[in-house]
């Protein structure tokens, strides 16, 4: 017995009882203030992170707020002096010097006007230096001129001569059909040497009689605001970046422009696809994260990770009262602040593992002094955690140990008693319980089943009449409109060859009536109109036949036998199923095959039956579903998912109906189980185990029919089903 003992004791020592509490405490204090000190470090370097990016979008949006402001200021300048008379429209030379005034006083790309006679005017920096003037008349060719101008804006030379349309430019078109200042589209201009991108400011103008005479516009120099974010401070570690909603980049804080030359022609580039490695990578992630951009619509901080490491960015939406809507995004990487951190967390894991080695050594000097007097008692603890309770321990000579080991002593003896009256106690008690247990199991299963049962005849059958109501309610309104679309295209025609005739009997170069001829797009309108009263009538067509086929499946609540047709309950089910039928983004449309007999009309609960086909159907979409999560669309296509349906009369007393799928099967044990109540391989929460069982019911009992499954493993599965034609009366009801 003390061989046995001793070898316990050097299986582990005492002494390790004694260590570990003593090195845990050291260890645990040490590193308590090493992670306090890190998440103190980290908290602090979000912190400093959140004022950086706070700061600078402040910045940022305070130099929109002023860059962006200007253009419109200056329109409402020049459309006031136009509507009080102290500009003349028509006097386009002087007007063409005053915008040259103005470009010297204002750092804008180009300041202009059109008219609605087709004329126009405006001054510019094409080069991003010297000030031209352009001129342009009403009657191309050759009506527009851009000339050289002398130091007080006088015009000394032609530079160039081209023609002009300003009614197909967006920059007029946009604020004149808005009524509105506003924006217009960014465009890239390609001067030579000097390519660069602008926004356009545009405001409509009228005479002092408030009638419309065009509108004035001003264009401003995009990639200055590169040039002001690359001064930032954050641009000397992280990124800052402006996009529109559409992806497409403004301006960045990087050397790369926002555009690229293909040809010679200007493409600008979406975020995406930035040159900066650096913006594309963050771009990508925040549009995958918010599934785009359009969605974002509040300031919002992530932590991303790009190439390794880890980047604080910051996406905040800037939009002002003319139209933009913009997003700026900023960006500092995590190991511009963690550098500090790290070394103090590589001093801070030293000094751990240095007092964890002291405390060791200490832990083990002191147990040794001690673990000699209670050996024997760790022996007596040891045999009776094993087990033996036949344990008495020798009184010693220490009172602390004396009073332990009569204690234990009683103990032992209690114990012997309780466990020997527990043995007889167990024997009986597990007896009674089995007997129980299995009366409540035999039970239970019935309850549930039974609740299954009612619970499923119950849905089914609110299932039809709600159907059925929605059915009635919907074939009203849809045969009313579909009725009158018929006198709606008629008039439509009386009243398009109205205004062809009009058109030939009076035509007028009315400029307002060709005015709102040209808002309207009158051409498309006509056009587009026949077009849209035949698609009324495609959509009519398509919902009538969804509501006969809804009427048809609403027969599911009807409680007596029917004489119907087999394939029109088919029918039916599929096209309540086809919204998972049909092709979706991550797989294409799974293929029905359709191999339908010559049926005569049978005797079934219609109702009843559409149950069980929707069962078979839905489980078949699941099997093919589950087997698509694992392959890719190009796989899928491939070896596209199918569902095949075929009937037929089996002999010349029923019908047979075979549900086929390409799925992947199932193993033998689970086709034995597959009509059992509760059994199902689905996961949790997505079956309950009586679809098929309630199925093979209504087959087997309601209609004295067989409900047979036929399956392979990686060759699909087969549902065969074999309903009489003619019912016997002493068939279950």
């Amino acid at each position: 017995m003390k061989r046995h003992y001793s070898n316990q004791i050097k299986a582990l020592p005492l002494q390790m009882v004694l260590i570990i509490p003593f090195v845990l405490q050291i260890f645990g204090a040490v590193g308590l203030v090493g992670y306090l000190s890190f998440k103190n470090g980290q908290k602090a370097v979000n912190d400093l992170a959140d004022q950086l990016m706070q700061r600078t979008n402040s910045m940022v949006h305070q130099h929109l707020e002023s860059y962006l402001s200007i253009p419109h200021k200056v329109n409402q300048i020049n459309a006031d002096a136009i509507e009080m008379g102290l500009l003349n429209v028509s006097d386009r030379k002087t007007i063409g010097k005053y915008f040259w005034k103005q470009m010297q006083a204002y750092d804008l790309t180009y300041i202009g006007f059109g008219l609605t006679t087709g004329e126009g005017g405006g001054a510019a920096r094409y080069d991003g230096k010297t000030i031209t003037i352009d001129d342009w008349g009403s009657k191309p060719p050759k009506n527009w001129y851009n000339y050289a101008t002398d130091n007080q804006g006088d015009r000394t030379r032609v530079n160039e001569n081209g023609d002009w349309d300003n009614f197909k430019e967006t920059w007029y078109t946009e604020p004149v059909k808005a009524r509105k200042p506003l924006w217009s589209r960014i465009y890239s201009i390609n001067y030579p040497n000097h390519p660069y991108i602008v926004a356009s400011a545009g405001r409509p103008i009228y005479d002092a009689q408030k009638r419309l005479l065009g509108m004035v516009g001003v264009d401003i120099h995009l990639l200055k605001l590169s040039e002001f974010l690359r001064r930032l401070d954050v641009s000397r570690s992280g990124q800052v970046f402006i996009l529109e909603r559409n992806g497409m980049l403004i301006a960045n804080s990087s050397p790369q422009q926002p555009f690229t030359l293909v040809n010679n022609d200007i493409q600008r580039l979406k975020a995406t696809d930035s040159t900066d490695l650096a913006v594309q990578g963050i771009a990508k992630q925040i549009q995958q994260k918010f599934n785009g951009f359009k969605s974002i619509t509040e300031a919002t901080k992530l932590k991303l990770d790009w190439q390794g490491e880890t980047n604080f960015v910051d996406v905040t939406p800037w939009r002002d009262q003319y139209g933009l809507d913009w997003l700026v995004v900023v960006s500092v990487p995590e190991d511009a602040f963690m550098a500090q951190i790290n070394a103090n967390t590589q001093t801070t894991i030293w000094f751990c593992l240095g007092a964890l080695g002291v405390a060791t050594l200490m832990g083990y000097l002191t147990s040794h002094w001690i673990t000699q007097p209670i050996l024997q008692m760790s022996w007596a603890s040891e045999a009776m955690a094993s087990g033996n309770l036949d344990q008495t321990l020798e009184l010693k000579n220490i009172r602390e140990l004396n009073i332990l080991a009569q204690s234990f002593n009683h103990m032992a003896q209690r114990l012997r008693e309780f466990f020997t009256a527990l043995e007889h106690s167990k024997v009986e008690l597990e007896d009674r319980v089995e007997e129980r247990t299995a009366e409540l199991k035999t039970a239970l299963s019935e309850l549930q089943r039974t609740q299954a049962q009612v619970v499923q005849s119950e849905k089914m059958s609110s299932l039809g009449q709600l159907v059925a109501g929605v059915a009635h309610e919907i074939n009203n309104p849809v045969n009313f409109i579909h009725g009158n679309i018929t006198h709606l295209n008629d008039y439509t025609q009386d009243l398009l060859r109205m205004i062809d005739l009009y058109q030939q009997r009076h035509s007028s170069n009315d400029p307002e009536v060709q005015a709102l001829a040209d808002e309207i797009d009158l051409e498309f309108l006509i056009e587009d109109l026949q077009k849209v009263l035949s698609s009324m009538k495609m959509g009519t067509d398509r919902i009538r036949n969804i509501v006969l086929s809804l009427r048809n499946f609403s027969r599911m609540d009807e409680a007596e036998f029917k004489t119907v047709d087999i394939h029109e309950g088919i029918e039916s089910t599929l096209l309540i199923l086809q919204y998972r039928l049909k092709d979706k983004p991550e797989r294409p449309a799974i293929q029905l095959i359709r191999d339908y007999g010559n049926l005569p009309q049978v005797e079934c609960y219609p109702g009843q039956l559409n149950q069980v086909l929707m069962n078979i159907l839905v489980n078949a979409i699941d099997a093919l579903e589950e087997v698509n999560a694992n392959r890719t669309y190009q796989e899928i296509e491939a070896n596209p998912s199918q569902i095949t349906i075929r009937t037929s009369v089996s002999d010349s007393q029923s019908v047979e109906i075979a549900i086929a799928d390409n799925a992947e099967g199932m193993p033998e044990h689970v086709i034995n189980r597959i009509f059992n109540p509760f059994f199902t391989t689905k996961a949790v929460g997505k079956g309950t185990g009586m679809g098929m069982a309630i199925s093979y019911q209504i087959i087997t009992e309601k209609h004295a029919g067989k409900l047979e499954c036929i399956s392979k493993l990686g060759k699909g599965s087969e549902f065969i089903i074999q309903v009489p034609i003619r019912q016997q009366i002493c068939v279950a009801v």
